[in-house]
């Protein structure tokens, strides 16, 4: 059983994000705030939930959050600012979006970017405290139903673009870097949405076309 809250009666969000590890398209996080006492046992780490399963959870926690939303940083960012730190700036997108504003942040993993309240918003310029929880998404709802909002917009991105790019297999891989995915890549060369900064071909050397 998930735990419903880390902080007691404050506002807090969980945040989760999904598409680190992939070669190809945007990383997508997620901020959830789920009301006081909020229980539902079907609330799993994203990972270990079928697709099916992700996606009505998502729609029950579109329906059962006080507040919601999903940030997303672009392959071209990842590249400018390295895939750790765009995580993070992912999450704070989803923050900056959600329309009622957390006192408290929890996060899944063991490092964070702080959060600064953006301008324009209550308390603009204040940092939110925070706790980092190593498999947070496996102890805390809120960041399980962050990760499901991360994984299941990601996946629903990454099909879409499976139909533009067909070669890659992205609607089985979604851009993680299978063998088939790799093959790919030093077959067909690279599309506008690989992530340069990564060693696409799994080798120590590059020889890619970087045609667009």
């Amino acid at each position: 059983m998930l735990l419903s809250h880390y902080y007691k009666e404050v506002v807090e969000a969980g945040c989760d994000e999904a598409g680190r590890g992939c070669l190809a398209g945007s990383v997508y996080a997620a901020a959830v705030i789920l009301p006081p006492d909020y229980d539902n046992p079907a609330l799993n780490d994203s990972k270990k939930l079928t697709d099916r399963r992700r996606h009505a959870l998502r729609e029950e926690i579109q329906r059962d959050a006080l507040a919601w939303a999903v940030g997303v940083v672009t392959p071209d960012e990842i590249d400018k600012i390295n895939i750790l730190h765009a995580s993070f700036l992912a999450m704070h997108r989803a923050i900056d979006q959600l329309h009622v504003r957390p006192e408290t942040l929890i996060i899944d993993g063991n490092r964070f970017d702080p959060y600064i309240v953006g301008e324009g918003l209550p308390d603009a310029g204040r940092q939110l405290p925070y706790t980092c929880i190593v498999k947070g998404d496996a102890k805390y709802q809120s960041i399980a139903a962050a990760s499901i909002l991360a994984k299941t917009y990601r996946d629903d991105y990454m099909d879409a673009l499976a139909l533009e790019y067909p070669y890659y297999d992205w609607q089985s891989n979604k851009g993680y870097p299978t063998r088939k995915h790799r093959e790919a890549i030093r077959i067909h060369g690279i599309s506008p949405f690989h992530r340069r900064s990564y060693n696409l071909l799994g080798t120590g050397e590059l020889e890619l076309n970087f045609n667009e």
